[in-house]
């Protein structure tokens, strides 16, 4: 058995105790650290606590257990106490390599993979358009007359950029012949770059153009209502520019249309929503209400007749809804005068019904009607000069911001009672709602002639009168003026937008030059982007101050601004 135990001992390469041989290729060979030789050493039953010098066996008691020691450790232990080789090592070592080049040819599959659809992605699916022509000035040619400057801003191409709709007055020449009013010309304009989208000739001057979705729901297409100055009432296809319907003038014989058209709820109950227009006699009294369909352009009914005393100008109609859904329209002459829109609508069907939505009374509404319960609701009865909207705080309807002769009038919609009073003198500009300040509180702009303990600011230049400028007046920097814009012609109307997609906001301008005898006034429709222009204005230091505030300063704030839609309707 000595012999045996011997032999099955004496493997190649080995360190052979009667042969005092060291082979250092097997040595090189092995796999092992020195440290995990020592632990399966000591596994194995050859090292005692990893201190015995290689090759050095306990003493054994008998051949017995010498015998019994070697028959476990044969195929894992040599003479030297080296584990052997298992014999499976090189078809495991060859399914770890094969798994391992597996997994990394399955990553980098994957990685090359990825890599080509974000390069897919990137140049197949096209990128938002830039504003990158937001500054532009485009001469439309030659103005024939006219005072009204209509401006209307709407993306009727669907490049998520805002375009330029308005009318003008084409010159006398390209006037239709025998024409008794001169005609006129809606053009839309691109938002981009100012080329001309379309544009539709109009039998009469207009007054208003409006462009909203008369349908509801995300299909619905922007309609623009354009109200003329006689008889015209037309709705145009926002994208095309082409007419959809244009209201019979013989509905109007006795009158002409005294403001522009009002967007009311669906009565007729098509699924698009309707309109009412006002239209006036020979006689002021003589007031005239017509419900036409937001789908057809035909007449709702009859024409309504009110007759009203007042002295002033004319203020809406304006439609008002009130918390519990009741329907009002708003109008007067000097005086703000309220009638229900179910009363309208009974007798233009001349009928006692109304449709359900219109049956909703407001109560501190109806108790303001007169003793002998005339369809007419006293609103406000004091020199009223404008009348605006203002959402009201936490509430679904809105406040009525009176401008009078006298002053301001802030009253709460709920129950037309006065939520505050300014009395100023000299107050004529329509004021301009704003977050002024940092209390979150809705603020107004005012411009005033004159006034005792108000604030004016006045800029004083060496510029020709002619000269207008557009301004900045930030509260953060309030002894500096920034001037970011100024032209020579006569501004007759503007518009401010904002584009959501570049956090910026646009200023539209349309302006006329000055006009000689035989040379009509140029017409010119301008649009800047206010961040560029916030970056190229120029300072005007209105005080001095102090510290005193560089330029470098000042444009490190100007370009962290950032435009967003006003959180407060109107």
């Amino acid at each position: 058995m000595a012999t045996v135990l011997s032999r099955a001992l004496k493997l190649p390469g080995k360190k052979s105790p009667d042969l005092g041989e060291y082979d250092p290729l097997t040595q090189a060979d092995s796999d092992e650290s020195e440290d995990d030789l020592v632990l399966n050493l000591q596994k194995n039953g050859g090292v005692k606590n990893g201190k015995s010098p290689l090759g050095e066996a306990p003493e054994p008691d008998s051949d017995a257990e010498v015998a019994e020691a070697a028959k476990p450790h044969l195929s894992e232990v040599t003479t030297e106490g080296y584990p052997s080789e298992p014999l499976g090592g090189l078809e495991q070592k060859a399914a770890s390599s094969l798994v391992s080049y597996v997994r990394t040819s399955v990553f980098l599959l994957t990685l090359g993979i990825s890599m080509i659809l974000v390069l897919l992605c990137a140049f197949l699916i096209p990128c938002p358009p830039r504003d990158l022509h937001s500054t532009w000035s485009r001469h439309l040619g030659s103005q024939g007359g006219g005072d009204l400057s209509p401006l209307e801003l709407a993306d009727v191409n669907g490049d998520g950029l805002r375009d330029v709709l308005l009318s003008f007055v084409m010159s006398r020449n390209g006037s239709a012949v025998g024409g008794s009013r001169p005609a006129a010309n809606l053009v839309c304009l691109s938002g981009m770059n100012g080329s001309t989208l379309w544009s539709s000739l109009l039998p009469e001057e207009a007054r208003d153009i409006t462009c909203l979705e008369l349908m509801p729901g995300s299909l619905a297409e922007t309609v623009c209502l354009v109200t003329g100055t006689h008889k015209m009432l037309s709705a145009f296809n926002a994208t095309s520019g082409k007419a959809i319907w244009t209201l019979n003038p013989n509905y109007l014989s006795n009158g002409t249309l005294a403001a522009p058209v009002v967007v009311l709820p669906d009565l007729d109950e098509d699924g698009v929503r309707d309109l009412v227009v006002l239209a006036i006699g020979e006689l002021q009294p003589d007031l005239c209400f017509l419900l036409v369909s937001g789908r057809t352009g035909s007449p709702v009914g009859r024409p309504v007749k009110y007759n009203i005393v007042g002295v002033g100008n004319l203020i809406g109609p304006q439609v008002y809804i009130t918390t519990n859904g009741a329907v009002y329209i708003l109008f007067g002459f000097g005086n703000i005068q309220a009638v229900a829109l179910r009363d309208i609508f009974v007798q233009a069907q001349n009928r006692d019904s109304s449709p359900p939505s219109l049956q909703i009374e407001e109560p501190e509404w109806e108790k303001r009607r007169s003793i002998n319960l005339s369809e007419l609701i006293d609103v406000y009865s004091d020199g009223v000069e404008l009348l605006q909207m203002v959402k009201a705080p936490d509430s679904n309807c809105s406040n009525l911001l009176i401008t009078t002769r006298q002053g301001l009038v802030l009253l709460r919609g709920q129950n037309l009672t006065p939520y505050w009073t300014l009395r100023l003198q000299g107050l004529r500009s329509q004021p301009t709602p704003g977050y002024f300040t940092d209390d979150q509180t809705l603020d107004f702009l005012l411009q005033i002639q004159d006034g005792v303990g108000m604030k004016k600011d006045i800029i004083l230049g060496t510029e020709p009168p002619s000269l207008h400028h557009l301004y900045l007046l930030h509260p953060v920097f309030p002894s500096i003026l920034l001037d970011l814009a100024n032209t020579t012609g006569t501004v007759t109307a503007s518009e401010v937008g904002i584009n959501d997609l570049w956090k910026d906001a646009f200023y539209v301008t349309r302006t006329t030059g000055p006009s000689s005898e035989g040379h009509p006034a140029a017409l010119v429709v301008s649009k800047l982007s206010l961040r560029w222009a916030l970056m190229e204005g120029q300072m005007a230091q209105l005080q001095e101050s102090t510290p005193k505030i560089g330029r470098g300063e000042l444009r490190r704030f100007l370009s962290r601004i950032k435009f967003v839609e006003a959180p407060y309707e109107i």
